[in-house]
């Protein structure tokens, strides 16, 4: 996915929603931030989304613009309705949300540093490899991780070890 989808997928998601701010909270959220992000943050055909006001409505955009939709089979990507709390996040995400204006509607994507801490939260590898690309790239810096990491909403074990993660992947780059 690039910018130019990812705003065609704001614009359609709000009007599906009846609301006018839509949460991007996935890996696409990248492109609020570096419109032109490496091609290796990319990969993925949906943008996991919320309406902001009205987060219950995901469903209905997943049902309308979703996977397999005619939406996805015209255009080649899609949106992914998730939960407000699909994405553990650090404190304050709200506050550093990256606006992307599209037509009437305003996309608002994590910023790159909660969006990592977000990637390490879920644990997959996948998203191990996500983090990794965006720290070779030069995206994220470490301080502001290592600040931001203790105050995800995770037990204490947990958020050790993924400043572990956070150093090795630093040292590894």
């Amino acid at each position: 996915m690039n910018r130019a989808e990812l705003e065609h997928v704001i614009r359609a998601a709000a009007s599906i929603s009846g609301d006018r701010e839509i949460v991007i909270v996935g890996s696409q959220a990248v492109l609020g931030q570096f419109p032109s992000a490496p091609d290796e943050l990319l990969v993925s055909a949906d943008a996991d989304l919320y309406p902001r006001e009205h987060p219950e409505r995901a469903e209905l955009i997943e049902g309308s613009i979703g996977e397999l939709s005619p939406f996805h089979e015209t255009f080649g990507y899609y949106a992914h309705g998730v939960g407000e709390r699909t994405a553990v996040l650090p404190e304050g995400w709200q506050a550093r949300l990256v606006p992307v204006p599209s037509g009437d509607a305003l996309g608002l994507c994590l910023e790159v540093h909660d969006l990592v801490l977000s990637k390490y939260a879920a644990g997959r590898e996948k998203d191990r490899d996500y983090v990794r690309s965006a720290i070779r790239h030069g995206l994220v810096d470490l301080p502001t991780l290592l600040t931001r990491v203790g105050t995800l909403p995770l037990p204490p074990e947990r958020v050790e070890v993924l400043r572990a993660f956070l150093v090795a992947d630093f040292a590894a780059r």
